[in-house]
């Protein structure tokens, strides 16, 4: 069974500076392939980085923010106040920089839980804004991508996908991302509102199985974490819940506007298309991404992106520029910006409480020397 030293060690490695490595190095083979198999120089020299340009990249910084104060307001929410909206500003970049360098959507979960204990927030408190928002950002995109289907059929996957006969290696990897995600969606929520105690048991039930087994002690806190959740959550008034919601549409919402900016930027002609079939192709390669074997998706998205959406960019130089872009402002920046980050943080809550433990169990000189 895995000790809380070793659970500490474990969070600790995924949080470390050097794991921006290799989601940088797999951003940049990806990147130097698309520009050595695609780009044309002779195209790239006549971008005219002009008024219509710049105006849409400073449109992309300002949904950058937006998503990030979003998700901080949602933290200084869920905690009732507890942090200070500035410390949850920091909080969430420690946050998206483990989300970031984690191969899945739920990779920074373990990171969050860990943060939020060494900031001195009860367990409960803890349990509850971890697994709401798991619940949140997996609800969002199970409800709005039906919707935006149900408006634009199987465009928001490829221009040509009428029906699930055909959906193709991209769209049968949407369906999986999304069952995946409903099932895992599904696992919360149903032990955060409607049967904490029987998600509990069965849990346990499940991870009692041969080759499983070793899961067990995880799946043992998971069901502590959900019973304890759930009790808190039910003395929630429906403004708690109501601000939580609109603070994770907010934040997806505008994760997807700073790529259409960016798109919008440097292919002005789309201006006259439906953006919002535009923005459910977006929300729909999102989840793709989400869901990605690489940590944050690096490598993987840039090489999506051309493919997802070639009947939108008028070229592949335009598409690869336009990838590169998105990915240093939805994505790297919260890499580097993390790398910044933690390490101040590690040295506020960890490395100074390690060094007082150890200080408080050394000998003590004066007592030896006394003694002799």
């Amino acid at each position: 069974m895995p000790t809380v030293q070793s659970r500490e060690k474990a969070i600790l490695r995924d949080i470390r500076g050097s794991r921006i490595i290799l989601p940088l190095l797999l951003g940049l083979v990806a990147v130097g392939f698309l520009v050595w198999q695609r780009v044309d120089w002779g195209e790239m020299a006549h971008i005219s980085w002009n008024r219509s340009v710049l105006l849409g990249l400073g449109a992309a910084v300002c949904f950058l923010v937006i998503h990030h104060l979003s998700y901080a307001y949602r933290l200084y929410s869920l905690s009732e106040g507890r942090f200070t909206f500035r410390k949850c500003i920091e909080l969430i970049f420690i946050w998206e920089f483990s989300s970031a360098v984690s191969p899945t959507s739920v990779g920074g979960s373990a990171v969050a839980f860990y943060m939020l204990s060494r900031e001195r927030l009860p367990f409960s408190r803890t349990a509850t804004i971890v697994l709401y928002t798991i619940v949140l950002d997996g609800l969002f995109f199970l409800l709005t991508l039906p919707l935006l289907f149900a408006v634009f059929g199987g465009t928001i996957i490829r221009p040509d996908l009428e029906g699930f006969r055909n959906l193709g290696g991209w769209g049968n990897y949407f369906v999986f991302s999304y069952v995946f995600m409903f099932a895992y969606t599904f696992l919360f929520f149903y032990g955060l509102f409607l049967r904490p105690v029987r998600m509990q048991d069965l849990l346990k039930a499940i991870t009692a199985l041969p080759y499983v087994n070793k899961w067990r002690p995880a799946a043992e806190n998971l069901g502590k974490e959900l019973v304890l959740a759930s009790g808190e959550m039910r003395s929630k008034p429906w403004a708690w819940h109501l601000r939580a919601i609109l603070a994770t549409a907010g934040a997806w919402s505008t994760r997807f506007l700073l790529l259409l900016a960016v798109i919008l930027a440097f292919s002005p002609g789309l201006a006259g298309v439906n953006l919002l079939a535009l923005y459910a192709r977006l929300e729909a390669m999102f989840l793709i991404t989400l869901f990605s074997p690489t940590p944050g998706g690096s490598g993987f998205a840039e090489v999506l992106f051309g493919g997802f959406l070639e009947d939108y960019i008028p070229s592949a130089t335009i598409a690869t520029l336009t990838a590169a872009v998105w990915r240093l402002l939805g994505y790297y920046v919260y890499v580097i910006a993390g790398a910044i980050i933690v390490p101040v943080w590690l040295r506020q809550h960890v490395l100074k409480k390690r060094a007082a433990v150890v200080k408080n169990q050394a000998p003590s000189t004066d007592g030896e020397s006394a003694s002799g």
